[in-house]
């Protein structure tokens, strides 16, 4: 699915009040032949990962080229340049294909912390990117997001001086599932980038629901110091098979690919072809993304907790004991949860997983809990 094509999708669904305009989440379970998951173990809830995924048509691709498995991935790595421009609406030279966006955006914490670069970030944030900045050197500014847990921006703008090299900014957020106001985003972004290099973290960013909501690729066009990371392993449901990209200008992102280690791999890079072209798989996801959230948000309304609305595939909330506390009595329950996000240390975060895993959570917190 194309940008284009995902915006008007996502406006149809905003105007028609979530889903119910074009039949409810239903219409979209029924795209996808029917799955049977039996909990056999415990609800993993900890990843935030799409338990769905890969779809059918991806199996098979991965199936039927078994044989190129041997062959190394520089040959085939061109034609799915070629599909990500053409989604993204970029030239080719602004792609950098990576194992997974960890690797792009460990990739960025290298070039831009190396030998004491400054870095401005939120706090609580992904922290692949900062930390591995700091392992190179680098010293990270932690800004504490704000009372609503978004970005505090202007605090941000506040910490940017001469010496910052990257300015990084998760969008959602990850743990706080928050979305920060377009306008707002586009402006901080647009003006910061003449002091230094922007990255939007994207990983979430098919999950918003917001229409014509935009990705920060848009200033990538325009010429900005600006980098997108965006990732196969939510929506598309292949975290196993280590594959995302980020988009840069030409400049930045020859820099970036030169500081690449790992790569991706053949089956992945074709897998990730046919994710995109799977266009009933990705409506699917989303839509029983929905379902969970909602009955993850049924469920904390009725014990009365905390929570925020999340454009992404986990949900936020605060259960008012240390996070270490439940981590261990929902574990007794059979279902694992998100890691403590300092200093949010009574806040916890629940993937979105399958129907029968959130079940079980809501099952084990009401037990818990009360």
């Amino acid at each position: 699915m194309n940008t284009t094509d995902r915006r008007n999708w996502l406006k149809t669904i905003a105007l028609g009040g979530g889903f119910t305009l074009l039949g409810g989440i239903q219409s979209y379970a029924s795209l996808i032949p029917d799955r049977q998951f039996p909990l056999a173990g415990p609800a993993k809830l900890n990843s935030n990962e799409n338990p769905y995924g890969p779809s059918d048509s991806v199996r098979k691709v991965i199936q039927e080229n078994f044989d190129a498995g041997c062959r190394y991935p520089f040959q085939y790595i061109k034609e799915l340049v070629r599909d990500i421009a053409k989604k993204e609406e970029v030239s080719e030279d602004c792609i950098v294909i990576t194992g997974g966006s960890t690797e792009g955006l460990k990739a960025a914490g290298l070039v831009y912390g190396l030998e004491g670069g400054e870095i401005v970030a939120a706090d609580p944030t992904f922290q692949a990117l900062l930390r591995y900045a700091e392992y190179f050197g680098g010293y990270v500014h932690r800004v504490p997001l704000d009372e609503t847990l978004t970005h505090d921006l202007d605090a941000m703008d506040r910490r940017v001086t001469g010496k910052t090299r990257l300015i990084f900014i998760c969008n959602p957020n990850n743990p706080s599932g928050t979305l920060l106001d377009a306008g707002r985003l586009r402006d901080f972004c647009s003006s910061t980038a003449s002091k230094a290099v922007v990255f939007s973290d994207e990983a979430y960013y098919d999950y918003i629901t917001e229409p014509d909501y935009p990705s920060m690729t848009g200033l990538v066009r325009e010429g900005y110091n600006v980098i997108v990371s965006k990732t196969f392993s939510k929506v598309y449901g292949l975290a196993g098979l280590r594959i995302g990209y980020l988009v840069a200008r030409p400049d930045i992102a020859r820099r970036l690919q030169d500081s690449l280690m790992a790569n991706t791999n053949t089956l992945a890079i074709m897998a990730a072809r046919q994710a995109l072209a799977d266009t009933d798989f990705y409506k699917f996801s989303l839509a029983q993304n929905e379902k969970c959230k909602n009955l993850i948000y049924s469920q904390l309304d009725q014990m009365n907790i905390e929570y925020i609305r999340s454009h992404t595939n986990f949900v936020f909330f605060k259960s008012g004991m240390p996070i270490n506390n439940l981590i261990k009595k929902m574990g007794a329950e059979g279902v694992q949860i998100g890691r403590p996000f300092p200093p949010l240390l009574d806040w916890a975060r629940i993937s979105t997983g399958r129907i029968e895993e959130v079940e079980a959570f809501n099952a084990g917190l009401n037990r818990v809990l009360t």
